[in-house]
């Protein structure tokens, strides 16, 4: 838009010599208007997020406003930072991992308690009863009685219900095992297809910086040649309209490096950083 408006301004001054003809003025003016006209919804959007964003964190809409209005540049952090801060064994944290892993130790303990009601039990049971409160003979042998006999218990006849549910127990454990490696499988995939997201966006990143970069270039080097007379209102027109598209696709993509990011933390259950930069 800056550049769009200084275009206008060397139109304006050039008509005003009568160097170029009205034409040029009310191009120029179009195409800053329409640029201007996009940012107010940018503006409603940018509003509705901060209102999200408090909102989801407990507090009333626009509580963030002071905090976030202030224009910084998006966060960003390398696919090496990210690849040398990554544990094996990260992929635990994710509350769906943690959820199957319990659920497969708890079926897989139903088998042995399940087992063990196959083996004789043995207990040992005893009593002692004192029969004389008087404080003369409180102790003697006679006051007191006691008992002790062991006890033994075995569903011996119960054999076959037992090992049925044992079987059934065992069958609950596969089915279980199976849930966990599912579940371990698409975090996997997941987390892969966040760091292919993360990573090929950082090089679309690259390419877009080029190429908006050469319309910067490009539209410089047209409208010197528009102040020198040797081209026509219509290819700065052309140069500024590919300046502001490349512009936008590269705010786009910085902003999905941020959201990949995001999905990288996501599907690693959060709770994790990169290391700090040496």
């Amino acid at each position: 838009l800056k550049a769009q408006l200084e275009t206008m301004t060397l139109t304006k001054n050039r008509f005003d010599s009568g160097l170029v003809p009205a034409l040029d003025v009310s191009q120029s003016q179009l195409n800053s208007s329409r640029t201007e006209s996009a940012i107010p919804p940018l503006k409603q959007s940018l509003v509705e997020a901060i209102n999200r964003l408090s909102v989801l964190t407990g507090d009333m809409p626009y509580a963030l406003l002071q905090e976030l209005k202030t224009q910084q540049p998006i966060p960003s952090s390398t696919g090496e930072q990210i690849a040398r801060g990554l544990p094996a064994d990260l992929l635990r944290q994710r509350p769906d991992i943690r959820r199957a892993e319990r659920e497969l130790a708890s079926q897989n303990a139903k088998i042995g308690a399940t087992q063990a009601d196959l083996y004789p039990t043995l207990t040992l049971p005893g009593t002692l009863a004192i029969e004389s409160l008087g404080s003369g003979d409180f102790l003697s042998s006679d006051n007191i009685t006691y008992g002790f006999g062991p006890q033994l218990r075995w569903n011996i006849f119960n054999g076959k219900r037992i090992r049925s549910q044992v079987a059934a127990e065992e069958a609950g454990t596969k089915a279980a095992l199976y849930v966990y490696e599912q579940t371990i499988l698409l975090a996997l995939e997941e987390v892969e297809d966040s760091m292919a997201a993360y990573a090929n966006e950082n090089d679309r990143v690259v390419s877009l910086e080029a190429a908006a970069a050469a319309a910067k270039k490009s539209v410089e080097l047209v409208t010197e040649l528009y102040k020198s007379g040797l081209t026509d209102f219509q290819n700065v027109l052309n140069m500024e309209q590919a300046l502001l598209v490349q512009q936008d696709a590269l705010a786009t993509s910085r902003g999905l490096i941020s959201l990949d990011l995001v999905g990288i933390y996501k599907s690693l259950g959060g709770g994790w950083a990169p290391p700090a930069a040496e």
